[in-house]
This record gives structure tokens, C-alpha cells and sequence, in this order.
């Protein structure tokens, strides 16, 4: 590493200045998310501060820092030291439990990622005039971390493409996946987007919203000030019930959703149903400058096309509302397409120390690079977009 740079490792982001870390998260480099509420220091934080990660769960925090010599933060990089590989949602258990076979130890593993959060962002968080060679250095710094862990690997998830397409050329193994989101091509209103589906489309999404709101529901969208503790309280437990049927344990603590509404309110926004006086289905999104994130959802009373109202229909119509580019709705489900979300691409690139381990994973990854492509073709040709 070179003489003008320092690297640290930190078990806590509360060891860090939170405007030192946020000035490298949310630089402003990338012109179409000039703000990614993820990466922020209120985001991470949370997730120590609750309980969330940190402990017995398997993500041991090692954020990797680079300083200059007066001590000034360049760049940084959420890291953790890994046990397990749940709430990653890019798959590598298989890698595990082949290498596992062939005699070698696969945990822990370093991961530079948002824990449970399948949102692409940066990871390779540059101040806004660092140097190139500080980019360098962190690299250089991670891959020491791995070696100093004795770990088996070395992953960065959900990165932007530039991130993956660097790394690749530092060595890296790329990996692709895809999503569905929703872009505002400037429409006007709900009805404007609408009008750019096919007829059958447009018929089938009318009914649904109205088939889902019926009459005796009230859906309210609050955001900042407006959610009080009583709408934490009842969304903990959407999130607790479905997670609970979905993966067994859910991830985040309760403590975790007062932590963000206490810490960062204004980059909320929860949409909540409600019957009579009781609050039944909820879905929490984050808000960032160009763009909304839809993270969870549940409900304690089904309700047909309840989930695809508050998820993804009450998504775009904000989305459209208030200006903003896009709206990111999770990982996996073919059944976006239908609703307006298009197929897009996600990075992640992987370094393995084992060469063995190395060569047999690069094989595996170019061949589904080539399906991953195959079926964002195929997706698009599904669009319900009108064709005249």
C-alpha cells in the first residue's frame, strides 16, 4: 500500500465520524442516485446499534477504512466477516458445500455488502476527491482482511456495474442476477402510465386496485414525522409473520425500526392498511434522492391483490407523484413484469484464495452470466408495454 495512505478495520460504525463515512457513501459521483439511504451511517449503524447484525448473527462487522496522513477518511467499504451466507441473497451455498466435499473450510468469508438488503449501491465508497490510488488501497485492504481472517473468500454484492467491471480487471470473478424495476418515463399521473400498457394490462391492474382497496380499507402513506410509534408496532408485526412463514427467522429486531425513525425519518416512507381502527398490511420503503426501494411487506389478513396494491401499485403512483426516477422493488418475482418493472441486471464479484476454488467457480459463473442475459431477453419480449 502505498506510504500516503493508512488502512483501518472497524468493529463498530460508531467508532467512525458519521459525516467522514457519509461523505464517501454518498458522494455524489453516481448523477442517477445522488443519495443511497442504504450505505449511509444512520443505515448501518441501525442495524449494529439494534442488534441486528453484530453478535451471534453471523455478520461480524470489519468495515474497511483508508485514511490520508492527517487522518482524513478517502474511502471506506461496509464489511463483515461471514459464518453463514444468509441474508445475502446472492447464492453461494452450493459453493460452500462443494468445497466443503473436496476437504476445505469455506467460513468464514469476508462479504462488502448491506446486510438483508438485495439493493444495488456503491460498495467501493470513494470521498468525493480522493484519489485514484485510494480506490487502489482499499482493495488492497480488503484482500488483506481476507488473509488476516483466514478466509476462504473474498465478496462484494450488489455492486454498481463500474464496481464489478474495476474489480474483474483487478481479478475478481463477476457474477450477474436480475431484478424488476419500474422507470418514470415522465408520466404525468397513474393513469398516464397506464396508458402505455397494452389494453388487457391496463384492464387487469384497474381491477385489481379496485378488487384490493375495496371499501371497507383505508391505505395511508406516511413518511418523516407521521409515523408514530404505534405504526412501527404494528408493521414489526406484518414483518414478523411474514417473515416467519417466508424464512423462519426474521433478521431485523424491533429495536432496529425505532433506531431509522429516530435516525433517518424523512427517507421512509411507509404505506399502511387499514381496517376500521386497526392497522391489517404494511410495506416499508426507503426513499433516496432518485429513487424508491421497496423492502418489506406483510399482513396479518389476506386480501386478494392486497400485496401487489400496497407493494408495487402505491410504489409507482408515489414514484410518479413526487418526481422520482424509478422504484426498486426487491429481489426475485417474475410477477413485477406484469405490473410495469422491467428487467435489470445486478453485479457481484467474488475472489476465492484456493486457485482450485477459483478456476471451478469461474466455469460455473460464465455459464450463468449467459442464462442470466437469455432471461432478461426473454423478460423483455414479456413486457406489457404497448407495441404501436
Amino acid at each position: 500500500m502505498a506510504a500516503e495512505f493508512t488502512a483501518r478495520c472497524a468493529s463498530s460504525l460508531s467508532s467512525v465520524d458519521p459525516a467522514a463515512w457519509d461523505a464517501c457513501a454518498n458522494a455524489g459521483r453516481d448523477p442517477d442516485e445522488r443519495h443511497n439511504p442504504f450505505v449511509s451511517h444512520a443505515f448501518l449503524s441501525a442495524l449494529e446499534r439494534s442488534g441486528s447484525v453484530g453478535g451471534r448473527s453471523g455478520w461480524a462487522p470489519a468495515h474497511t477504512l483508508i485514511e490520508d496522513k492527517k487522518g482524513r477518511l478517502l474511502a471506506a467499504a461496509p464489511a463483515y466477516l461471514k459464518a453463514h451466507s444468509l441474508g445475502e441473497y446472492v447464492f453461494d451455498q452450493a459453493f460452500a458445500e462443494a468445497y466443503g466435499r473436496a476437504g476445505g473450510r469455506y467460513y468464514p468469508k469476508i462479504q462488502v455488502a448491506v446486510p438483508f438488503t438485495p439493493v444495488t449501491g456503491p460498495r467501493l465508497l470513494l470521498e468525493k476527491d480522493a484519489p485514484d490510488a485510494a480506490r487502489a488501497a482499499l482493495i488492497d485492504a480488503l484482500r488483506d482482511l481476507c488473509k488476516s481472517c483466514g478466509a476462504s473468500s473474498l465478496h462484494v454484492t450488489f455492486a454498481t456495474e463500474p464496481e464489478a467491471s474495476a474489480l474483474a480487471k483487478q481479478g475478481f470473478l463477476q457474477r450477474a442476477g436480475e431484478q424488476f424495476h419500474f422507470s418514470n418515463e415522465g408520466y404525468r399521473d397513474f393513469d398516464d402510465f397506464l396508458d402505455a400498457l397494452s389494453s388487457r394490462k391496463r384492464k387487469t391492474i384497474r381491477r385489481e386496485r379496485r378488487e384490493a382497496q375495496g371499501s371497507d380499507l383505508t391505505i395511508e402513506l406516511l413518511t418523516g414525522a407521521d409515523i408514530e410509534q404505534r405504526h412501527w408496532d404494528a408493521f414489526f408485526a406484518f414483518y414478523m409473520h411474514t417473515g416467519a412463514r417466508k424464512w423462519g427467522r426474521p433478521y431485523l429486531t424491533r429495536a432496529f425500526f425505532d433506531e431509522i425513525g429516530a435516525s433517518m425519518p424523512h427517507r421512509v416512507l411507509l404505506v399502511m392498511v387499514r381496517k376500521d381502527r386497526d392497522y391489517i398490511a404494511g410495506a416499508l420503503n426507503f426513499l433516496g434522492d432518485d429513487a424508491i426501494y421497496g423492502r418489506y411487506w406483510g399482513a396479518l389478513e389476506e386480501r386478494p391483490f392486497l400485496h401487489f396494491e400496497v407493494c408495487y401499485h402505491q410504489a409507482i403512483d408515489y414514484a410518479i407523484r413526487h418526481g422520482f426516477k424509478r422504484v426498486e422493488a426487491g429481489a426475485q418475482g417474475e410477477h413485477k413484469l406484469a405490473r410495469g418493472y422491467r428487467p435489470v441486471a445486478t453485479h457481484s464479484v467474488h475472489e476465492f484464495v484456493d486457485p482450485r476454488l477459483q478456476a471451478a467457480v469461474a466455469d460455473y459463473l460464465a455459464r450463468e452470466r449467459e442464462a442470466v442475459a437469455a432471461m432478461i431477453e426473454d423478460y423483455e419480449e414479456a413486457l406489457p408495454f404497448r407495441r404501436d
